[in-house]
């Protein structure tokens, strides 16, 4: 895929000059111009750093002396390794509008604490063992509360203490954002943006609840309920927080939501896709997780309206199955990939990718951060097997 960024007209924002940050994490990323993969790993390891020491006096102070110091280590392993796509959106958001900043980037940072509550709740609902490659949060939890020997259901406990833990995070990761150094009125402007993102993420998880496998929900819906839990949330709101904490204008916000709105959906379509195809290293769940799931993803409903009469029922019949073994499921696997649904998927991927390309060739923004966008936008659907 070419990346295409066109020459900014006259008048339009120069490169701006770097300044020392005033609340700079302990780790400051590369000074140059957005882009390129170094850049994007010193943003992440600035904003892994930035979450460590925030959950670290967080647990000196709010966990201190309550017995929770379990739960304290499951956070601080939980976040120490996250792709941060949302906190890098968020900060790309702000450089729209604003030079480079220690306290955006602390601000940014704080996604990654939301998006810990997110995951770690999301585990919970879907009975997920796995997360990144280790046991879930509720795993752990549970296997605390045996090694105890304590009274009572040590999984129930391990659901229970891991809702809290969610919780948490989601009271911690708004204190991150209000504490990081960023200016009241343009915190202000913020708000509306966060409060929007938080309520699609709760109703999206609300609808894929209660979307159920067994009738095949039409695909339309399927992407619907994806678009509300996870491409508005992974994309679009990051950049609109980041953008409008800037100060940017309407039509650069307006630019900004339609790439983030297709960038979030051929992101979720790459993860539907992982979901049945992905090995454990990219996913840091089992292969095949959607379909031990059962999960109604976009590829897994594709195929089912694609398939012939035949596949149909052999897709149903799978779906019906209590358990899955191996065979069974590389049986899935094989029909699925006969269907073409994954070449159905593959296709909606790239249309929005190159719509999102054409969005970011029109803004009239800086060039540098244009580039790191649509670079951004490439490197969200290249994950692979």
């Amino acid at each position: 895929m070419t990346l295409r960024v066109s020459n900014r007209p006259p008048g339009v924002l120069a490169q701006p000059t770097v300044r020392a940050p005033q609340h700079a994490p302990s780790v400051w990323p590369a000074s140059g111009a957005p882009g390129g993969e170094e850049w994007r790993a010193g943003v992440r390891t600035a904003v892994l750093a930035t979450v460590a020491e925030f959950v670290s006096a967080r647990r000196a102070t709010d966990l201190a002396g309550a017995g929770l110091d379990a739960v304290g280590d499951i956070l601080a392993q939980f976040v120490s390794n996250g792709k941060c796509l949302r906190s890098t959106f968020m900060y790309l958001g702000w450089l729209c509008g604003a030079p480079p900043s220690g306290a955006a980037l602390t601000a940014a940072a704080s996604l990654e604490l939301l998006h810990a509550f997110a995951l770690i709740q999301d585990d919970v609902m879907d009975r997920s063992a796995q997360r990144r490659g280790r046991p879930a949060a509720h795993v752990q939890l549970a296997r605390w509360h045996r090694e105890r020997e304590l009274a009572s259901c040590a999984e129930k406990f391990g659901e229970s203490a891991a809702v809290l833990l969610g919780d948490l995070c989601l009271i911690w990761a708004e204190q991150m954002l209000r504490e990081s150094g960023i200016e009241a009125p343009r915190l202000q402007r913020v708000w509306p943006h966060y409060d929007a993102m938080r309520t699609e993420l709760a109703i999206g998880q609300f609808a894929d609840l209660a979307a159920n496998l067994r009738s095949f929900p039409p695909l339309d819906a399927v992407l619907d309920v994806a678009r509300r839990k996870s491409g508005n949330y992974t994309v679009r709101r990051p950049l609109e927080l980041g953008a409008a904490m800037a100060g940017c204008g309407d039509r650069t916000l307006a630019r900004l939501g339609r790439f983030g709105g297709d960038v979030g959906e051929a992101f979720q379509l790459r993860d539907d896709v992982l979901g049945v195809f992905g090995s454990p290293a990219a996913t840091g769940k089992p292969s095949g997780g959607d379909l031990l799931e059962r999960k109604a993803t976009s590829l897994i409903v594709a195929a089912y309206q694609l398939a012939d009469a035949p596949t149909r029922r052999q897709l149903v019949e799978l779906m019906d199955l209590d358990e899955l073994d191996d065979a069974a499921l590389q049986r899935w696997k094989r029909l699925i990939a006969a269907t073409g649904a994954v070449e159905m998927i593959e296709q909606m991927i790239s249309r929005r990718v190159a719509s999102a390309l054409d969005d970011v060739n029109g803004m009239e923004i800086n060039e540098a951060v244009c580039t790191a966008l649509a670079e951004m936008a490439v490197a969200c659907v290249q994950r692979r097997e």
